[in-house]
């Protein structure tokens, strides 16, 4: 027997039908050890010597694999075939090494590039060693992305409390999201102006624009205001022109080629609207097999690759397909071959192209982003094959009878369309098109000007990143690799770093004060630069050219040394770093000329960053005298809020003041100024600038009476809590979709959505709402429910429930990626837990020993009282913040 390990079930499902009865194929599940989240996982006092723990639910799945291994003659070891499933190969075989499961088996690497028969038989013809050199390289990443992780986060969490992690490659990420900010916010709008007229030589008009003044070539600037605007207008409509040039130039635009990781996650950012996590989700699953006929098949080759080299059969098929639906003429002379122009040889593999082109988009029947997703890759490997674009340019000049005014227009027409026929590449920011097809004239011929017109501009801002646009610069820079950008953005989405507004990454204060810290005392590791070149260092060990532990040598030296200076510092002496720093963004200019950290509530005091439990805040350095607080920055609809407390009016039942005032978690109204006064935060939506006395006391007398619930009588309330407007009836709650309707809603609304909320099943809060029934769990039988909780989308499978990751869509969550979610949540100790039986474990231990010890144990059982619990130890402080993280602090990838 031949024993196969791949990573996952549906992969050995399909390559299991392809190898036969003499195979047994087993799923890892992917990783099956990691570094534990604790200090001490990678040693450096010990040659970096590293500690892995096998995952809670890989367990079993080894036990199944070792057992397996014990009877077979050869242990094919066929994941993925980049750096990642190298490591998964070596991480399995050192656990059969360890259960001494190998004993006489033959071990052999395996790789192939797509699940197909074919390709899954003719890869077991051609095995190979595991590929260490990978594996180390696997290793110093993981090892620099732990020291980096678990050594910078403690300092940010002791110097800036609220900041939840470091990383060596999110960091640098978080940089390039911040300095782009930092350049939109210092830009400076500038005025320009253009002129162009309508035009005719006798045929039909076109348009010109004007490209000479006063015998002057215009710039971009040159017409910076309306009166110059004006003057250039009135010399166009007062000229007399004549064609003094036409030039027709011919032109080719020629195909981008097939799919690499990277372009992949550009293009369905641009053209699908797909998240980077959501493109790989979906290209998995293309990788992995669809049924197509009964039978299940690998639609696309392996989608981690730098590669942009796809297999001769691969263009040959490509070739015959272009001729078929296309015609010959589509069809270029020769094989279009393209070479990749990156560097790293850990993921440079085939292009992401479809395992078999005859598969046409169209007459496959998959789910939604499968579908998308498929038809974006075989559209881009057809056109890379297809016979380049024939255009055609061309430029008009004008000139007046005196010289002094000239104008000039552009077209562009496309002569034969080529491979623009199936795909053309998108872009994340279109220049200006050039025109279309200008009408035939004459050089020499007289021109006449219809009608002109004066247009003013303003110079923009360079765009906020997109998905597309920051994995093309941070390719571009050489930060990260492909394999690891989906994961990069999901973490800093995950930890508030960033946020998303009309799909461009903004970056949140928290992570704006995060680079900050980090480039004031930690400049050189996010440095571009820097990163760039570890990451070819770590190329260079993949290649076999530098030795593993010589590069984590060099970088913890210099690393540990500056995290040593930096602990050093107090906090106020970082705290004072980074009002520098970051003075223009939360101390902005005033229009008085006054001084921007001026005390607006005492006068005397300056303002300054100050650090809590729950994060930064700008406060008061008179406090406790002065307790002036505002949150970090605010937008301009907060500035009257942002300048100080004032005045709404007087509440005409109680005679007390009502207050606006700002708070560190943002503004709020207030009743009085005694001890304990009532106040009320400001609902979302609801901004300072729009307060008066009326909301402000609409807020304070919440929550309001709605009316008697017909069925018993009890009063049903309305008001607005952590979690947003509600209705409240006997303990049930159910959610208003926004604050206004908590002081409008009625009592038939109110019963009606307290009826849907009981509708659920449950009390209290009721059920939450069902997004999608993904069938039962395969253990157990029990329903597996995608539900939209207050904190978002969840999964629920009995007393276990697991977050839906942000940015995956929960339509789109099949049972399979629930199942492992639901693993991972349990492993980390979610659910409910059978209470455990104090005497009933002894006694079954007791029956599994020796004859001749049995009774003793038993009356040991019986005759011992229950041991006091002791009290749980505290945990670490760096072991306890990791703990309490969604995912470790060092976790890039």
């Amino acid at each position: 027997m031949n024993l196969v390990v791949v990573e996952s079930p549906a992969k050995a499902k399909t390559i299991n039908k392809y190898l036969g009865s003499g195979y047994t194929v087993l799923a890892s599940y992917g990783h099956v050890r990691d570094l534990p989240a604790k200090d001490g996982s990678v040693k450096p006092d010990e040659d970096f010597a590293m500690l892995w723990d096998v995952d809670a639910k890989a367990a079993k799945r080894l036990s199944d694999i070792a057992e397996a291994a014990k009877g077979a003659e050869r242990i094919i070891l066929a994941t993925d075939p980049d750096r990642e499933g190298e490591a998964i190969s070596w991480h399995v075989l050192e656990v059969l090494q360890k259960k001494r499961a190998v004993k006489g088996a033959e071990v052999q690497r395996v790789v192939f590039n797509a699940i197909t028969k074919s390709a899954v038989t003719e890869a077991m013809k051609h095995p190979r060693d595991i590929d260490m050199e990978l594996v180390e390289a696997y290793l110093a990443r993981r090892a620099l992305d732990y020291l980096v992780g678990f050594t910078l986060s403690p300092v940010l969490w002791r110097k800036l409390p609220g900041s939840r992690s470091a990383g060596r490659v999110q960091s640098v990420a978080l940089r390039l999201i911040v300095d782009r900010e930092l350049e939109i916010e210092r830009f400076k709008t500038q005025e320009y102006w253009s002129v162009e007229a309508d035009v005719s030589s006798g045929g039909d008009p076109f348009i010109a624009r004007m490209v000479k003044h006063e015998g002057k070539r215009l710039t971009k600037f040159d017409l910076g205001n309306e009166t110059a605007a004006m003057a250039a207008k009135a010399a166009v409509e007062g000229a007399t022109f004549k064609i003094s040039a036409v030039e027709k130039k011919p032109g080719k635009r020629s195909p981008a080629p097939p799919f690499t990781t990277s372009t992949l996650q550009q293009e369905a950012a641009r053209k699908l609207g797909f998240s980077a996590q959501r493109t790989m989700q979906a290209a998995q699953k293309l990788y992995e097999g669809v049924d197509i006929g009964g039978e299940t098949v690998g639609l696309i080759t392996y989608m981690r690759t730098d590669g942009v080299q796809a297999a001769p059969e691969a263009i040959d098929e490509a070739r015959q397909v272009i001729g078929g639906l296309y015609g010959k003429t589509y069809v270029p002379d020769a094989p279009r071959i393209y070479k990749t122009k990156a560097k790293n040889a850990q993921e440079a593999h085939e292009a992401i192209r479809p395992t078999s082109l005859a598969r046409n988009p169209g007459s496959l029947r998959l789910e939604s982003d499968l579908g998308r997703l498929y038809e974006l890759i075989w559209k881009r490997m057809i056109a890379s094959q297809m016979e380049s674009a024939r255009i055609e340019r061309t430029s008009i000049d004008l000139d007046s009878a005196d010289g002094k005014t000239g104008l000039r227009a552009t077209g562009q027409v496309v002569l034969f369309d080529g491979y623009l026929a199936v795909y053309e590449e998108g872009r994340d920011d279109a220049d200006d098109e050039e025109g279309g097809r200008l009408p035939q004239v004459k050089e020499g011929a007289d021109a006449r000007v219809i009608g002109s017109r004066a247009e003013q501009h303003f110079t923009e801002p360079p765009p906020r990143y997109s998905e597309a646009s920051l994995v093309k610069k941070m390719e571009e820079l050489g930060i990260g690799r492909p394999s690891t950008y989906a994961s990069i953005l999901t973490v800093l989405r995950d930890r508030a770093y960033v946020r998303m507004d009309k799909n461009r990454f903004v970056p949140e204060d928290k992570g704006r004060l995060v680079t900050a810290f980090l480039e004031q005392f930690f400049r050189r590791y996010v440095e571009y630069d820097f990163t760039a070149a570890l990451e070819e260092k770590l190329d260079l060990v993949s290649a076999g050219e530098l030795d593993w532990k010589a590069l984590l040598r060099e970088f913890w030296d210099q690393f540990h040394a500056s995290v040593g200076e930096i602990a050093e510092l107090r906090v106020t002496n970082v705290l004072e770093a980074l009002n520098e720093a970051l003075g223009p963004h939360i101390f902005p200019d005033k229009e008085d000329g006054s001084d921007p950290r001026g005390c607006p509530t005492c006068g005397a005091g300056r303002l300054s960053l100050k650090t809590g439990k729950f994060g930064a805040f700008i406060g008061c350095s008179n406090y406790p005298e002065c307790r002036y607080t505002r949150p970090l920055a605010q937008s301009d609809d907060d500035a009257e809020a942002q300048n100080g407390d004032r005045e709404l009016g007087v509440d005409p039942e109680t005679g007390e003041t009502v207050f606006l005032k700002a708070g560190r978690f943002g503004p709020y109204v207030q009743l009085g100024e005694g001890d304990k006064p009532k106040r009320s935060s400001l609902p979302k939506g609801w901004t300072p600038a729009i307060m008066d006395l009326e909301k402000g006391l609409r807020l304070l007398r919440l929550p309001r009476e709605v009316g008697k619930h017909p069925e018993d009588g009890q009063p049903i309330t309305a008001g607005i809590g952590r979690f947003g407007p509600f209705v409240l009836h006997a303990g049930t709650y159910a959610n208003l979709p926004n604050a206004d309707e908590v002081f409008e809603v009625g009592l038939n609304r109110a019963v009606t959505l307290l009826a849907e909320k009981r509708a659920g099943g449950r009390g209290g809060r009721g059920e939450a709402a069902a997004l999608k029934d993904l069938g039962a769990h395969p253990t157990d039988g029990a329903p597996v429910k995608v539900l939209s909780g207050r904190y978002g989308p969840y999964i629920k499978h009995g007393s276990t429930n697991a977050n839906v990751p942000r940015g995956t869509d929960p339509a789109a969550l099949t049972l399979e990626e629930a199942v492992k979610l639901l693993a991972e949540r349990e492993a980390k100790g979610g659910g409910k837990k059978p209470a455990k039986k104090a005497a009933k474990p002894k006694a079954e231990k007791a029956e599994k020993a020796p004859a001749a010890k049995k009774t003793t144990a038993k009356k040991a059982a019986e005759k011992k009282p229950a041991a006091k619990k002791a009290p749980a130890k505290k945990a670490p402080a760096k072991a306890k913040a990791a703990a309490d993280d969604s995912s470790a602090p060092w976790d890039d990838e």
